[in-house]
């Protein structure tokens, strides 16, 4: 409970403030820290007594001599949880630290258990980071799904709550760090198949944030926690600018109260100089396997959400399945229902316009006032377009499966081209 390291610390802090030789020893009597380096590692014989009675000894000079690796002074007993762990002691005559013995008792104590509260924390972060880890790379053939059941028991989690995963990607947006944009997504999207390739100015980029963000990892963790306070929610930061939450799901909860929630987040997050914030929302589940496709979804869907809608800062995947199932098939692919659908479309200078006309006729339920409105644009403006699409491909807008096949079109077209590399999914690792 007493490391040598702690106890070197404060013995040596202690020394320097009151002027006197502090040392600490353990339950056995070994001096575990001291000003006079010296003595570490010697057997200081007064203090098994005060150990073992729990009530502090004066020795002045003729009592030292007679005792084992004493010297004139006090020494008093270091009690945590009831027990003795260790000693105090000061060396001087006992009048000169008499005065200082009860002071520096307490403030060791209080060191002591402010250490453990430490630890104690840190144990349970990792343990966090670890079953996170272990459910985001969840194989039902490699482990079972109720061990990670019961290991999470353990920790005070019940996995089989309905729970839905939110990973958030937190960014310095300085001039490196902005110019990988989308990278950290794929990063970690890449990272847990085993395939991450990084060029060497994203490298560059990665190693300027990583370490800023490496400093205030335990600021970021607590800012989620103020928000995500549920006892049963599981908070772990994953790698460097990445915190996921296997967020407890309310009886009454829903996904638009969740978004709210982690716009609180980012928005806190953002407070603070100099960083950004984004957040994923899988789907709700209520089993290993369940989870490990919900925090999959939610890296997903921080991945698709930075290319088709930029300027949000939380994503759902409910609102990009569609975009996920390109992403699926192979970039020669997309290429094709890119050039084959739209070719003649893309050769106009407002194609942008013409693009963004055809996605919200499609997301607004083909209802013409909506679209309108989803575009900011009065309804005839987009009359006119829609007409201009249909003369230039020669079909009716109103003909749902030629729509569809546009609406398609201009999602690849959103996702990005590219060379192909066999598929999507080996595309988007690099």
């Amino acid at each position: 409970m007493l490391s040598p390291s702690l106890a070197q610390e404060i013995a040596g802090d202690t020394s320097a403030v009151i002027g006197f030789n502090v040392l600490i020893t353990d339950a056995e009597g070994m001096v575990i820290g001291s000003g006079d380096s010296s003595r570490v590692g010697t057997f200081h014989e007064a203090s098994v007594q005060v150990v073992r009675t729990q009530e502090a000894a004066t020795h002045n000079a003729s009592q030292a001599q007679q005792l084992r690796g004493v010297r004139p002074g006090m020494t008093l007993p270091l009690i945590a949880g009831g027990q003795a762990v260790g000693t105090v002691g000061i060396t001087g005559t006992p009048a000169q630290v008499r005065r200082f013995g009860l002071l520096v008792k307490r403030q060791t104590e209080i060191l002591l258990r402010e250490s453990v509260m430490l630890r104690s924390r840190l144990l349970a972060e990792r343990a966090g980071e670890k079953l996170l880890a272990d459910i985001a790379a969840y194989d039902p053939e490699v482990v079972e799904g109720e061990f990670l059941v019961f290991r999470a028991a353990e920790l005070g989690f019940d996995l089989r709550l309905r729970r839905v995963a939110v990973a958030f990607e937190v960014t310095v947006p300085t001039a490196a760090a902005h110019r990988q944009g989308t990278h950290r997504a794929d990063h970690h999207a890449a990272h847990r198949q085993g395939t991450y390739r990084r060029s060497a100015p994203r490298q560059s980029a990665y190693r300027q944030a990583a370490p800023t963000l490496a400093l205030v990892r335990s600021e970021l963790l607590r800012t989620v926690g103020e928000v995500f306070a549920d006892p049963q929610d599981i908070i772990a930061a994953t790698a460097p600018g990445w915190i996921g939450v296997l967020h407890r799901l309310p009886a009454h909860g829903s996904t638009e109260s969740l978004a709210a929630d982690c716009r609180r987040v980012t928005d806190a997050i953002a407070a603070q100089d100099g960083l950004a914030a984004r957040a994923g929302i899988g789907e709700p589940a209520t089993s290993v396997g369940g989870l490990h496709d919900s925090y999959q979804d939610a890296c997903e869907a921080l991945r698709l959400g930075t290319r088709v809608a930029g300027g949000s800062a939380v994503h759902l995947i409910t609102d990009l399945r569609v975009h996920q199932v390109l992403t699926a098939v192979s970039q020669s692919a997309r290429n094709r229902l890119l050039d084959l659908t739209t070719a003649d479309l893309r050769t106009q200078p407002d194609w942008p316009a013409l693009r963004d006309t055809i996605t919200a006729w499609c997301e607004s339920g083909f209802n013409l006032v909506r679209a309108s409105e989803a575009l900011h644009v009065h309804r005839n403006t987009v009359v006119y377009r829609m007409n201009k699409i249909e003369q230039i491909t020669g079909r009716p807008l109103r003909e749902h499966r030629t729509t569809m096949a546009l609406y398609l079109a201009c999602l690849a077209d959103q996702l990005g081209g590219g060379t192909d590399s066999g598929s999507g999914a080996d595309r988007d690792r690099g």
